[in-house]
């Protein structure tokens, strides 16, 4: 049986169910921080789970996703655009992903894909 992969999802606007959806289709746990500005803690949520991957949505697809990255050391990519993107950025190392507001369930589950793929979890 593979390792279940914990992925926090923080949402500018307190949003981000479907991609839990996705990350729970896919066999992951997903969790979904509450609240406005969510993203800004993303990076301590991560840490406080031992979490494997972590969803950054903000406008610029930055902030959250950077501040993990410079409070924790999470290696990290910014400003992505698209869930092909995002699976790049998990392909290259990246535990954080920063994306303007892409809410869907295919991006939850071909993250929890791609890295079970990469780490050899599958």
């Amino acid at each position: 049986m593979s390792k279940e992969i914990t992925v926090v999802i923080g949402h500018r606007m307190g949003k981000g169910q479907a991609v839990a959806r996705g990350v729970e289709k896919a066999g992951g746990k997903a969790i979904v921080i509450p609240g406005m500005a969510a993203d800004m803690k993303l990076g301590d949520v991560m840490h406080e789970n031992n979490a494997d991957l972590g969803i950054s949505f903000c406008g610029s697809g930055g902030a959250g996703a950077l501040t993990a990255k410079n409070k924790y050391g999470y290696p990290a990519k910014a400003e992505l655009r698209s869930v092909d993107a995002a699976c790049t950025a998990v392909e290259e190392g990246c535990r954080v992903v920063g994306l303007g507001f892409l809410d869907v369930e295919e991006l939850g589950e071909r993250l929890v894909e791609t890295y079970r793929r990469v780490h050899g979890e599958e």
